[in-house]
């Protein structure tokens, strides 16, 4: 607030006027104190008032995931709150749902608390927005998708070399009718699970249109729906990969309505609840989101201690966990 107040030609008591709203601030140094404070990068502290620690820390982090309601994300955020409770930090979590406005309007309630840090999923094109923040000193980073137009830590999945290989899998089992259920294309993961796909239908020399291809499908009802349509067709698929843990489920709901589950191969990407009670058993390729949550907690706690080294982008590997419907092998006449 002093150096608003230094560049505007102010003082501190105007500054804290204009900051609270008072009407009793004229136009001309209205405008004077919010020029200033936009060039300065200056955001109010709802809890300046309380800091009194030596560090200045509130001792908390904003945490943005996919949906609440996604196994997924629920891991991811499980993993974060227990390496934030054992350094003695609270965390501030919200959904995403895939809105760009959404994510920069949670991520702007975040820095208003004066988190600590930010680990974040997102669905904008780029974030370069957090420049400022970055500028402030404040960790950033991002799990799931790697960040556009911002320098900063990341911890993904192999998409990509996941989707192949679940690809091959299905192709080992000898399977050249295959569908592919997608999520929006736009979303980093969904393009690379796709790109993964199709490389290993290329690789192994199946020509990609004898594949098909679906997608925006966000939830299990769009999916269920896509899939029995397919089923319904004249050519119906011999396997499906799903690539995300809610088509996963649409996708068993069709195969049992139509009592394919036991001749139709299917892998999901990430694991369903349940998934080794079904008959048969579910195969899929699944993430660690755990691991995910805890090694974003980990940097985020590493760059409060002092790490200053370049931004690091690190992968974690995806596992095949064969359950039988994945290894249904294709029709002899096909």
């Amino acid at each position: 607030m002093r150096q608003v107040a230094e560049r505007a030609g102010v003082s501190v008591k105007t500054v804290s006027r204009v900051v609270n709203g008072e009407p009793s601030v004229a136009p001309a140094t209205l405008r004077r104190v919010l020029s200033a404070a936009a060039a300065l990068d200056f955001q109010p502290d709802p809890h300046a008032g309380n800091l009194r620690r030596s560090d200045r820390r509130t001792r908390t982090l904003g945490l943005l995931i996919s949906s609440v309601d996604n196994p997924f994300a629920g891991a991811i955020h499980r993993a974060v709150e227990d390496a934030a409770i054992g350094r003695g930090f609270a965390v501030f979590a919200s959904s995403l749902d895939d809105d760009p406005e959404r994510e920069e309007e949670a991520v702007a309630a975040f820095t208003r608390r004066r988190v600590d840090g930010l680990i974040l999923t997102t669905s904008a094109q780029e974030q370069s927005y957090l420049e400022p923040e970055v500028r402030r000193g404040t960790p950033v980073v991002f799990v799931d998708r790697r960040p556009t137009g911002i320098a900063c830590d990341a911890v993904v999945s192999d998409n990509a070399e996941g989707a192949a290989a679940a690809t091959r899998h299905l192709l080992a089992h000898g399977h050249r009718r295959l569908a592919y259920l997608g999520d929006r294309p736009a979303i980093q993961t969904a393009g690379e699970r796709r790109r993964g796909f199709l490389e290993a239908l290329g690789q192994a020399g199946v020509p990609v249109g004898d594949a098909v291809i679906v997608e925006d499908l966000h939830d299990e009802t769009v999916a269920r729906k896509a899939l029995l349509r397919l089923l319904d067709g004249p050519e119906p698929p011999t396997a499906v990969f799903s690539a995300q843990n809610l088509i996963t489920i649409g996708a068993l709901r069709a195969l049992r309505e139509r009592g394919r589950h036991r001749d139709t191969a299917l892998i999901g990407f990430d694991d369903v609840a349940l998934a080794d009670l079904m008959d048969p058993g579910v195969t899929v390729m699944a993430q660690h989101p755990d691991d995910i949550g805890r090694i974003a907690a980990e940097r985020v706690f590493a760059r409060l201690d002092g790490d200053d080294s370049p931004a690091q982008r690190i992968t974690v590997d995806t596992t095949l966990i064969e359950r039988g419907s994945g290894e249904i092998p294709a029709p002899s006449n096909t």
